[in-house]
């Protein structure tokens, strides 16, 4: 499914990659209580060309230092604290002194000045959409998740949403202000929306209103690491898998799946730090961590982090169902179901090196045709912060289909490891071989593999030596 020509297809609608809009609502982004946004030190390996440009970083250290340690370091070199972390040797720092940065970079203690580089929400604009009672998503049909169904509903499964947060006074969701969370800016409450469609594709309840997740008996926990404008950064986002790792098993119940519907470009290695507490998360704490692999039909799965790395679970997105042709004359068919979005970025599984797109999932419902051969992505229905159901379409929205199912899994027969969780996935996909079908747009490539959507039912009863 690789796609190289910046042409979208028939006419695709060119939506924004990484945007985010909050229902039409303006909101100014929020700002970690008490500390200066700004550009990541070191963009492209430059220093500030002025002395007193301001700019967030990160310290990786050469050796083990106590965070004590690590606190002296950088105040003594000119830098504020911005994060000290439990489970990786560095520290997020600010800093408006480039005689500061150049300290850093020379100091024997310092292995590496990483820039704290901006992170994004994968989804694509959409819709309000109101819904009287209870409506079963294409997507959780789809992949068989519908209540009644299966034998498990992700009780006793904790799940981090690691977000733009989550809204606490949505009756669709099981929360509790009072509940453990982490967050970078002053609240766990959700002030953009990505985070709450998100949890509502895991975990909306079965009952009278709105919609049901995959697991509706999944407990969530906000990691609110992304702003009211749907960015954040590399630094919130080691914060965020930090406490985690830190409070993973002494939350009730225990967080034993991650999702991560975000990302950037870049290469595997380029924040070591980053990928180390990923590695914790998986290597030490057994937690399966599923990360959209993008929005941009022009990239691969190497190219985005943290996507790329091969301690995670990559999702790509398909259709839930087939679309509408609405008497395109170049063009007859349909966009039938299980076809990759056009949007989606993928990418083969690469058994040697771990990286690839692991698993398809929906990502929209469906892709209509319109009468001048443009094409518009109908969105998954979920949860909208403030009450009510919203349509969003991307790979953030695939990555919660096949985060709801791993809790289905590790209800059924968990702790799993995650490589058992990847391998069990990937061995019961539907349509194996065959999906995800080939988009209709012009710069659509096969990337080389059809791993197939996921399944729930296969995914729980499947077994891997």
């Amino acid at each position: 499914m690789k796609k190289k020509s910046p042409s979208h297809m028939l006419l695709a609608f060119l939506l924004l990659t990484f945007g985010f809009v909050s229902n039409g609502q303006a909101e100014p982004p929020s700002t970690p209580p008490g500390l200066l946004e700004a550009p990541p030190c070191l963009e492209d390996g430059l220093l500030p060309s002025a002395a007193n440009v301001p700019c967030n970083g990160i310290l990786l250290f050469n050796r083990e230092l106590s965070k004590e340690d690590r606190k002296e370091i950088v105040e003594g070199l000119g830098a504020t604290v911005r994060f000290n972390y439990n489970h990786t040797n560095a520290i997020a720092f600010h800093t408006q002194d480039s005689n500061a940065l150049s300290s850093m970079i020379a100091d024997p203690d310092v292995a590496e000045v990483i820039p704290d580089r901006e992170v994004f929400a994968f989804a694509k604009p959409g819709s309000g959409t109101p819904t009287a009672g209870q409506v079963i998503p294409n997507g959780v049909q789809r992949i068989g998740a519908t209540p009644g169904a299966l034998s498990y509903t992700g009780d006793g499964i904790g799940v981090a949403i690691v977000d733009t947060g989550l809204d606490y006074n949505h009756v669709d969701l099981d929360l509790d202000p009072s509940d453990p969370c982490f967050t970078a800016y002053s609240s766990c409450q959700d002030d953009n929306n990505h985070g709450t469609h998100v949890g509502g594709i895991v975990a909306a309840l079965n009952n009278s209103t709105g919609v049901v997740g995959v697991a509706p008996n999944a407990r969530l926990y906000a990691v609110k690491v992304l702003s009211a404008s749907g960015s954040g950064s590399d630094a919130n986002i080691i914060a965020g898998l930090d406490w985690i790792a830190d409070h993973a098993e002494s939350v009730n119940p225990p967080i034993r799946v991650v999702n991560m519907s975000l990302g950037r470009f870049g290469t595997t290695n380029d924040n070591p730090a980053m990928r180390s507490v990923v590695q914790t998360l998986t290597n030490q704490h057994g937690i399966s961590v599923v990360v959209a692999a993008g929005n941009d039909q022009t990239s691969t799965v190497p190219q985005n982090v943290p996507a790329n790395y091969p301690e995670v679970l990559a999702v790509a997105s398909t259709t839930a169902k087939a679309g509408i042709n609405n008497r395109c004359r170049s063009f007859s068919s349909t966009i039938p179901a299980d076809t990759a979005s056009y949007f989606t970025t993928d990418g083969a599984f690469n058994n040697s090196t771990g990286i690839g797109v692991s698993i398809s999932a929906p990502g929209a419902d469906q892709e209509d045709v319109s009468r001048n051969c443009g094409l518009a992505s109908i969105g998954i229905l979920s949860l909208k912060r403030g009450g009510g159901t919203v349509r969003f379409s991307g790979t953030s929205m695939a990555t919660p289909h096949v985060v709801g199912v791993v809790a289905l899994m590790e209800e059924a027969g968990g702790p799993l490891d995650p490589e058992e969780v990847r391998c069990r996935i990937r061995k019961s996909a539907l349509r194996k071989g065959i999906a995800p079908l080939n988009s209709s747009t012009s710069s659509y490539t096969f990337d080389g593999e059809r791993e197939g959507v996921i399944t729930a039912g296969g995914a729980i009863s499947a077994t891997c030596p």
